[in-house]
C-alpha cells in the first residue's frame, strides 16, 4: 500500500496533469480540433462522449488520476505489492485529492 505523503503527491501530480488537458493555453489547439471534429457529426454520441470527457475537469482528473497512480506503481516496480483491490482503492484516494484541488479552485476563482 502506498503511503499517505505518496498518494498527496501522486494526487498534486493529478491535479496538474488536469488542469494541463482541460485549462492550459498549451493544449488549446487539439482542443480546438476536437471541437471542430464533434461539430462535424453533433448526433454522434461517441463524439459527444469524448468532448465531455476532455472538457469535465472531475471526469479527465478522474482517469488522469488512474493513469498518474498506473505510472507510478509500473516506475516503482510496486504493482505487484498489493491487490487490485488495493490498487482501485489508492486509484479514488489520488482522484480525491485531485477533485478537492479542483474543488479549492472553483472556490477562489469566482
Amino acid at each position: 500500500m502506498i503511503s499517505l505523503p505518496v498518494l498527496a503527491l501522486l494526487g498534486f501530480a493529478s491535479y496538474r496533469a488536469t488542469q494541463l488537458g482541460v485549462h492550459d493555453s498549451l493544449l488549446d489547439g487539439p482542443r480546438e480540433r476536437g471541437a471542430a471534429w464533434h461539430a462535424n457529426n453533433l448526433g454522434s454520441k461517441p463524439r459527444a462522449f469524448v468532448m465531455q470527457l476532455i472538457s469535465c475537469i472531475y471526469c479527465l482528473g478522474f482517469w488522469l488520476s488512474g493513469v498518474t497512480l498506473l505510472v507510478y506503481l509500473l516506475a516503482t516496480d510496486s504493482w505487484g505489492n498489493a491487490s487490485w483491490l488495493v490498487h482501485g482503492i489508492e486509484w479514488f484516494a489520488v482522484a480525491g485529492v485531485q477533485a478537492l484541488l479542483n474543488r479549492r479552485d472553483d472556490t477562489f476563482s469566482g
